[in-house]
Formats: C-alpha cells, sequence, structure tokens
C-alpha cells in the first residue's frame, strides 16, 4: 500500500470519528458550556497522551531541540485557531460556523498550491473542488449572515492551514502523540482561564451528565482521530487533507438523524452527491 493511500485510509477513518464530534459537543454543552466542553476533553486527553508517551517512550523525543520551533508554532497557531472559534460561536450560529471554518480548503488550496509550490493531479483538484462545493451545500444555513463572530472563524478558518504546515514538519521530527500532548499541555492553561472567564462555574451534577460525552470526545476525538489527522498529513497534500473533511458533514447528518433524530433538508440531501463524487475523484490513484 502507498503512503498516498495510507493517507487516504487515515482520513476515512478519521472523517467517520469526526462526524460524531458536532453531535456529542451538542449533549455536553448543553451542560456545561462550549469552552469549558473544550477544556474538560482536553484533560482527559492529556491523561491518555501521557500514558501513550510513557508507554512508547516518547518523552526523549522533546530532548530534539531542532523540534521546539514547529511545536511551538503549532501550538500557537492550534491554539489561537480554537480560541476564535469558541470565542465567535459566542456570537454566530453553529451552522454558520461549520460553513465558515470549512472555508479552510479554499485558503489551504490557495497558500499551498496557488502561492506555494505543493502540486496536486488535475483530477485530485477538480475532486476537491467538487467535494468542497458538496459539503457548503450541505451546511449553508437559509438564513446566513455575517457578524463578528463570523469574521472571528473566518480568521480560524485562515489560519487553520498554517497550523497544519507546522504540524506536518514537527511530525519529521516527533510522533504524533508527542506533538498533540506538547500543544494540549502548552494551549490547556490558556483555554482553562478563557472558560473560566466567559462562562459560569461547572455545577457537579452537570459535571456528571456531560462526562460519558466528554469522555468519548476526549479519548476517541482529541486523541485517536488528532493522531490519525497527523498521520495524514505526514503521507498526503495539506489541501487534500482539508478537502476529505468535506466527508465529515455528511456523516453529520446520517448519524444525528438516527441518534439526535434530526431530519436533513433536501439541499442537504442533494449536497451528498457532489461530496461522494469529489471524494473517489480525490482519492483516485494517479496514473504516472
Amino acid at each position: 500500500m502507498t503512503r498516498e493511500r495510507e493517507g487516504e485510509f487515515l482520513m476515512l477513518g478519521l472523517a467517520l470519528i469526526e462526524s460524531w464530534f458536532p453531535i456529542l459537543s451538542i449533549v455536553a454543552m448543553s451542560y456545561i458550556g462550549a469552552l469549558h466542553t473544550y477544556a474538560y476533553s482536553l484533560v482527559i486527553a492529556l491523561f491518555f497522551f501521557i500514558i501513550i508517551m510513557l508507554k512508547r517512550n516518547r518523552f526523549k523525543e522533546l530532548k530534539n531541540k531542532d523540534a521546539y520551533k514547529d511545536l511551538l508554532l503549532t501550538s500557537f497557531w492550534i491554539t489561537l485557531l480554537f480560541t476564535l472559534v469558541f470565542i465567535g460561536m459566542q456570537y454566530t450560529t453553529a451552522g454558520n460556523m461549520a460553513v465558515i471554518i470549512f472555508l479552510q480548503l479554499l485558503f489551504a488550496y490557495l497558500y499551498f498550491n496557488i502561492i506555494g509550490k505543493e502540486k496536486m493531479d488535475r483530477w485530485h483538484l477538480i475532486g476537491a473542488g467538487i467535494m468542497g462545493m458538496g459539503a457548503l451545500i450541505i451546511l449553508i444555513p437559509d438564513d446566513l449572515t455575517f457578524n463578528k463572530g463570523d469574521l472571528l472563524i473566518l480568521i480560524a478558518a485562515a489560519i487553520a492551514p498554517i497550523a497544519n504546515l507546522y504540524q506536518k514538519r514537527a511530525r519529521n521530527y516527533c510522533s504524533s502523540e508527542t506533538i498533540l500532548g506538547f500543544r494540549t499541555v502548552v494551549g490547556l492553561p490558556f483555554i482553562t482561564a478563557l472558560a473560566w472567564f466567559f462562562e459560569p462555574s461547572v455545577a457537579y451534577d452537570a459535571f456528571i451528565s456531560a462526562l460519558p460525552s466528554l469522555l468519548v470526545i476526549g479519548i476517541l476525538v482529541y486523541v485517536v482521530s488528532k493522531i490519525m489527522w497527523i498521520e495524514a498529513l505526514h503521507r498526503i497534500s495539506i489541501t487534500k487533507v482539508s478537502a476529505m473533511m468535506g466527508l465529515v458533514p455528511m456523516l453529520t447528518l446520517f448519524f444525528a438523524y438516527f441518534y439526535l433524530n434530526e431530519v436533513p433538508e433536501i439541499r442537504q440531501i442533494f449536497g451528498i452527491v457532489p461530496v461522494l463524487v469529489g471524494g473517489y475523484l480525490l482519492t483516485k490513484p494517479i496514473k504516472i
């Protein structure tokens, strides 16, 4: 199996896990709020990162001084990205946020394919465009408006490819677990402070009610899927990785229908078709 194909399979598995993230987040946030959901999920994830790093003897990777520039830049951009998203969510809708943050695909294409030197096969580019169109059809709400929250999230979408670039570079020095554990340690105090400042304190009963969702988010989303994300970045282009995230909204619609009884709109069902077509083109092997 080629590295390209390995990266594609990693992204397919990641999309399956990430599609549950908004569903479980809705449940957790209903009890403890958005920033506290993020903070507690990171605490759970950090616990498992420490165990994994100890078991696999990854702490020795932190002795590599050459890695620190990319590790610190990754931590900075990722923390800033999620800070903007969560603060922006205070002023906009979840639908608007999902649409705007997906524009990271367009920023990735602009940064790395137009301005930069990262090349993609013609059919892969066509597939990325079709998939992006389908994902936007699925996500765009009927009453899309633009406000200061949308602006903050748009800035976050522009930051995402930069964060992915430094994660990709850091992977040349460290394992995925080390990168994720490092950025969690650096970002967690800041996120915790924001949660304390912007949201009311969490009651014990509310925390217990949110705990099952927090455990799944912390373990599967912030540990398993993020490791898969960095490994995929290590194997395929940032633009392609960003485009394949278009599978997530399609899967979220499917699972939300059964888990939350949310019936998708007609336009969302129509949007699934270009996502599937674009996904086929994007993962089609290049003939040399």
